[in-house]
């Protein structure tokens, strides 16, 4: 009975999650072409916004806990599991303070209303997955950027996302060229738990009634062992996965 209501209402979440990226797009180019930064990331904050209430049409729910008071004078490096494109949204919601960029993989970078002008206009980096040396080049580029800037940065160390919500090892390398080329940077892991929900069944339909959580965890000071330091980054992150 679930699946069939999810037939009958994935068509109606995508009329309004479509109808969003296609209103937003001329907003942004008009913010950040003619009023400026903050204009710009205040419409991507609101459309992610608006993103996340058109899930709500598929009973989908939010929990964002931060009981932080996080630094706006230095960098912050947000780490998390990956568990669907629905992870981004509360994230840049809810984190808009703290103005987060992204490390992408380059095909989002054309086609996709909204979202590919974000990612090419805002500081975010897209990077070829099968190109070592150029990815890295990208995400060293994006940590210069919020360490000048004090910034965020989000980055996904598992590298793809979690089918199933089950953690999947970080890989590192990406989050070392991070922390090196912005070295006052702050570290927050963030624990994200049932995102998946919403592609239980694929591409079509979507998930319904899901309570997607978010945990973020307080900040967190490195220390001189990089690879003991991500250790513990992840098993914070891996903590609050259920």
């Amino acid at each position: 009975m679930q699946k069939v209501l999810a037939y009958i209402l994935t068509p109606i979440f995508l009329f309004f999650f479509v109808l969003t990226l296609l209103v937003f797009h001329p907003i942004q180019v008009f913010c950040h072409n003619l009023i400026g930064y903050s204009a710009h990331g205040f419409s991507v904050a609101l459309m992610n916004r608006t993103l996340m209430l058109c899930t709500n049409l598929l009973g989908t729910r939010y929990t964002f806990i931060n009981k932080n008071k996080l630094p706006t004078d230095r960098p912050i490096i947000l780490v998390a599991n990956h568990q669907s494109m629905f992870d981004i949204p509360p994230i840049i919601w809810h984190m808009r303070k703290y103005h987060p960029k992204f490390v992408s993989k380059k095909e989002l970078g054309k086609g996709i209303p909204s979202v590919s002008y974000n990612l090419r206009h805002a500081g975010s980096v897209l990077i070829d997955r099968t190109n070592n040396k150029q990815a890295l080049t990208e995400i060293a580029k994006l940590g210069r950027y919020i360490e000048k800037h004090k910034r965020s940065a989000v980055i996904f160390p598992e590298g793809t996302r979690s089918r199933n919500g089950q953690p999947q090892h970080f890989r590192t390398t990406g989050l070392k060229i991070l922390m090196k080329t912005a070295p006052s940077a702050i570290i927050v892991p963030i624990s994200i738990n049932n995102s998946w929900k919403l592609l239980r069944y694929g591409k079509f339909p979507m998930g319904i009634g899901s309570h997607l959580k978010f945990f973020v965890h307080p900040p967190m000071e490195r220390t001189e062992n990089s690879d003991d330091f991500i250790t513990q980054i992840e098993d914070k992150v891996v903590s609050y996965i259920k």
